[in-house]
């Protein structure tokens, strides 16, 4: 006689979830790092003339590889302090990728010898929350300061219409609402922004250019751009990436030394083929999240868009981004932020781990080198008021 099954035996049984996905869901979350993406890649290949091809083929295939790696929406970003930098500086293409190649050097080593792991083990929840506010802070502050108004009044009702659509369709399974406000941005584009003749005269096939580093390029890089990369690198693109993963996909868990080895590993490929340096994100996944994103589907579709634009389009780069209107951007990357933005709810519970967090998020957002100013002062008022209680009030958040 059969045995009835047990719990056990049933669990087993389930179908584990599916780590790639290309429905309408995935379509429309795949566009949910594009706002904090697009601008700095644009922006990097205009203010020091870097290879757009080169550029774009390598930044969509690392996209890709990142998709089948973890299975989720798990981007692949431009070092945001390193891209700042570039642009307001000026700093030239061999000394980025320079500088791509020496920080890939670091995180290999922080890696293997577990000094990621301990990081992530001494740090409070509170202070990674930090982090995630203050980063969410920025973004919003960038969408409403920036992006928003960028088109004037059309702008403005662009963007009206692209937070109605979102507001109206949240959480539809049958009508993403993501898929209708690119679409929307997309039509805006075609009837009044594109040259098709430029567009079309600038159709060719190129592939990456090989660049090999050198040491000179490494050591300014290093000091240049790495440095002040470093810290924001562990605290958003490694310790609040996996939190996220956490708050996002608990049944999917990652370790701090995996995201750091697949981080090194991007930055140790990226610099021979002209590529600029990238890091993963908490932003960037409650961005795809946000728009309906739940599988590496997502980013593998988005790579393969900047694939495409790297191997064909590139000389006309210039045009085809404006498919892409910074007023829709701003909606995208404004939803992105709030999503980050709420992550500091379970930190309510304690006076304490709130001020800490609402302290991290502010120090983070206003002051220069604002995530290491943010996450040091975070994590020493954390140990010292656990010596030395600053607010009363149970304390029930607790360490990750």
């Amino acid at each position: 006689m059969t045995r009835p099954p047990t719990a056990t035996s049933t669990a087993t049984n389930l179908p584990r979830p599916r780590r790639l996905r290309f429905d309408r869901h995935e379509w429309a979350g795949s566009f949910g790092d594009i706002g904090t993406d697009l601008p700095l890649i644009v922006g990097m290949i205009l203010a020091v003339g870097l290879d757009s091809a080169s550029v774009f083929i390598v930044f969509g295939a690392l996209q890709i590889l990142t998709g089948f790696v973890y299975g989720l929406p798990m981007p692949m970003q431009p070092l945001k302090a390193m891209a700042v930098l570039v642009i307001t500086q000026k700093i030239a293409g061999p000394v980025l990728f320079g500088a791509g190649l020496s920080i890939g050097i670091v995180m290999l080593v922080l890696s293997l010898t577990g000094a990621l792991s301990w990081l992530a083990r001494v740090i409070p929840l509170c202070a990674v929350r930090g982090v995630q506010f203050g980063l969410g802070l920025s973004l919003a502050s960038l969408a409403l300061k920036t992006y928003l108004p960028s088109a004037g009044i059309p702008g403005y009702a662009l963007a009206a219409v692209g937070f109605a659509i979102l507001i109206a369709l949240w959480g539809s399974h049958r009508y993403p609402a993501g898929l209708f406000v690119i679409a929307i941005g997309i039509v805006y584009a075609v009837a009044f922004k594109l040259d098709w003749g430029t567009i079309g005269a600038g159709i060719g096939f190129t592939l990456p250019q090989v660049h090999q580093p050198t040491l000179r390029d490494m050591a300014t890089g290093f000091v240049v751009l790495a440095l002040p990369q470093i810290p924001l690198s562990l605290s958003n693109s490694i310790i609040a990436t996996k939190q996220t993963i956490h708050d996002l996909f608990p049944a999917r868990e990652t370790s701090v030394r995996r995201i750091g080895l697949t981080y090194s590993v991007a930055n140790l490929i990226a610099p021979f083929l002209s590529g600029i340096p990238v890091c993963h994100g908490c932003g960037g996944l409650a961005g795809h999240y946000t728009l309906g994103a739940r599988t590496g589907g997502s980013v593998v579709i988005y790579g393969s868009m900047y694939v495409a634009i790297g191997l064909f389009l590139s000389g006309a780069f210039a045009e085809v981004v404006k498919v892409f209107p910074q007023p829709i951007l701003g909606v995208v990357l404004l939803f992105e932020a709030l999503t980050l933005l709420l992550f500091i709810r379970d930190q309510a519970a304690s006076r304490r781990h709130l001020f800490i967090a609402l302290l991290v998020g502010l120090l983070a957002f206003a002051v220069p080198q604002g995530y290491v100013v943010g996450l040091l002062v975070g994590v020493a008022l954390y140990y010292i008021s656990n010596r030395f209680p600053l607010l009363d009030g149970a304390d029930r958040s607790g360490m990750r």
